[in-house]
């Protein structure tokens, strides 16, 4: 299986409307890939808290056009990373009045939306993301040919117990878009490995480059196999890191090492 994660750069001086047609054409150079991943809010910045409503938009809007027919047009699975999406109130008024998430948006090669998954775990601390943004509560896994991908986002990568349900779930690779910060680049690195090792499962992690409201991002996009491996890792510039890998690898280390099935806590609720 052949994977590109786009490390795109978020430069304050484009536009997002100019940068949502280069992500796309980024993605259709990749025909021949069988999955390709943008990572978290690169329409924004993950840090430029102040553009989220500006730019928020429905889940149908003008970046899901844009993502579905580079994805048909490439003939990809396409994790198109995450928007600042606007909902309709609960009220019943039009998109573009209601709260935010931030989702992550999945297309099959054949442009169609299979996926969308609201980001979990908020980063800010009471602050930023934190306050300006719903918590998604659903689980996502998608089903592709060769592999099951679970869906995580960013700061979600520090919450192990969300990775453990996507394994439940059937997760065999996870999948994780980021705007992670330089200065937390060492932490990026180390949790990526984590989440492989811990759930003998690859993990795919792009992130972004460039500086994100005056935060330098980390960029090193990485891909994990199920031993902890580090397969190909990404500098700090704006790349594509492409990388071929073996799907069936989940299974073989499962098999050899079979210490998903000593598991103990966290197998059934308190009291049963």
């Amino acid at each position: 299986m052949r994977a590109s994660l786009i490390q795109i750069a978020v430069d304050e001086g484009e536009s997002v409307a100019s940068r949502r047609q280069r992500a796309a054409s980024l993605v259709r150079s990749q025909a021949g890939a069988d999955l390709v991943v943008l990572p978290e809010l690169w329409t924004t910045g993950a840090f430029a808290y102040e553009e989220f409503g500006r730019e928020a938009e429905p889940l149908q809007g003008p970046t899901y056009e844009a993502m579905a027919k580079a994805a048909s047009d490439a003939g990809v699975w396409l994790h198109a990373g995450s928007i600042p999406e606007r909902t309709a109130s609960d009220s019943g008024s039009a998109a573009g009045e209601g709260p935010l998430y931030n989702t992550s948006l999945v297309f099959s090669p054949s442009g169609d939306l299979v996926a969308a998954y609201r980001k979990i775990h908020r980063f800010g601390f009471d602050k930023g993301e934190a306050v300006l943004m719903g918590a998604g509560e659903e689980l996502v896994t998608v089903r592709l040919p060769e592999t099951t991908l679970g869906l995580a986002t960013c700061y979600d990568l520090r919450f192990p117990e969300l990775f453990r349900g996507l394994v439940d779930a059937g997760a065999e690779t996870l999948v994780v878009p980021a705007g992670w910060p330089e200065r937390r680049r060492a932490h990026w690195t180390l949790l990526a490995q984590a989440r492989a090792v811990e759930n003998q499962s690859f993990v795919l992690a792009c992130g972004t480059a460039g500086t994100h409201a005056g935060v330098p991002q980390a960029g090193h996009s990485i891909v994990v196999d199920p031993w902890g491996e580090v397969l190909t890792q990404a500098g700090a510039d704006e790349e594509i890191l492409t990388v071929e890998f073996d799907p069936a690898k989940v299974a073989t280390t499962r098999d050899q090492f079979p210490a998903l099935k000593d598991r103990v806590l966290g197998l059934k609720p308190p009291g049963n």
